[in-house]
């Protein structure tokens, strides 16, 4: 096939399914979605096996965790999703539309606070495939991360999820050392001794954790886990840092409902072309915020989702 004939439609069509034009020829990247950045050995070898097969044999990976095969034939790219299909794999994230959900390794790091794969999994279980046909004003992005390190950076997307473990301390069993294990401990110094007690500074906390178990005296023995949302957040040539709610969520089931109804909000609320932040922005984070933590927009979800 020479290069350049296909349609404008037909590039359009399978855009949809995941495979982006390689620009100058009339091959495509297949987009594999990941699901939460983790496959298995026997995924990675048929993804591999797929790109020899169909396209140049080059694997490049994106910066929300999905793999791209490179070179594929416009002819080859129903082949191409037939053969990963055995792995139970799929094209696609693109669009106006829930994109794949990055998560970050918390579930295996060290500072991790929650488990992002599996929450990330349910995320993509929930909205990425049980909104598929949900068209959005904008992309829609959501990350998690496991900590308040942002290695995935959650607050530069739509939404983030920021996992945290606010320290339990027990003043009463605070011995004042000169040399507190627990501030030294603490990577942001929001924990100094004062007056001979230790004082956990509430506005300087990042809840990361890395003070728990560090007393000798058992000041600090555990810690509340939690969920940080933040709203609003866009990366590219207009960059936006999102917001945090003013809540720290206690229970994933919350989690994944405020995300529901931000979506839901963002659909009926958000104008065409305009990504969250910049509904945000129009309407006020406030006004914002005190209607996706309201009950009511989830009674219209179907008013809502027809529209």
């Amino acid at each position: 096939m020479s290069a350049l004939t296909i349609s404008a439609e037909d590039e359009k069509r399978v855009k949809a399914l995941g495979f982006l034009s390689n620009k100058g020829t009339d091959n495509f990247s297949a987009r594999v979605v990941t699901v939460n950045g983790v496959i298995t050995g026997a995924q990675a070898k048929c993804i591999a096996e797929a790109a020899e097969l169909f396209g140049n044999g080059m694997l490049t990976f994106t910066t929300r965790l999905s793999i791209e095969c490179q070179g594929i034939p416009y002819e080859k790219i129903e082949d191409f999703r037939s053969y990963i299909a055995k792995e139970g794999l799929v094209t696609g994230g693109t669009g106006a539309k829930i994109r794949p959900v990055v998560s970050c390794k918390g579930t295996t790091c060290q500072y991790g606070r929650i488990d992002t794969f599996a929450l990330s999994r349910e995320i993509h279980e929930r909205f990425y495939n049980g909104f598929a046909g949900v068209k959005l004003p904008h992309k829609f992005k959501i990350a998690v991360g496991g900590c308040p390190n942002n290695c995935v950076k959650p607050d530069l997307n739509d939404i983030g999820i920021i996992g945290q473990m606010a320290p339990i301390f027990d003043k009463a069993v605070c011995k004042g050392c000169n040399k507190c294990a627990v501030a030294e401990a603490c990577p942001v110094n929001a924990a100094t001794v004062v007056d001979g007690v230790l004082e956990i500074d509430p506005h300087k906390c990042k809840k990361c954790g890395r003070c728990i178990g560090k007393c000798r005296f058992d000041a600090i023995q555990d810690g509340k886990q939690g969920y940080k949302i933040c709203f609003g957040g866009r990366w590219g040539k207009n960059v936006a840092q999102g917001k945090a709610l003013n809540k720290t969520f206690a229970d994933k089931g919350e989690v994944l409902t405020v995300i529901e109804k931000a979506i839901l909000f963002y659909k009926e609320k958000g104008k065409a072309g305009e990504r969250f932040s910049q509904t945000i922005e129009r309407l006020g984070f406030k006004n914002v915020e005190a209607e996706v933590l309201s009950a009511e927009i989830l009674d219209r979800k179907q008013e809502i989702l027809e529209c």
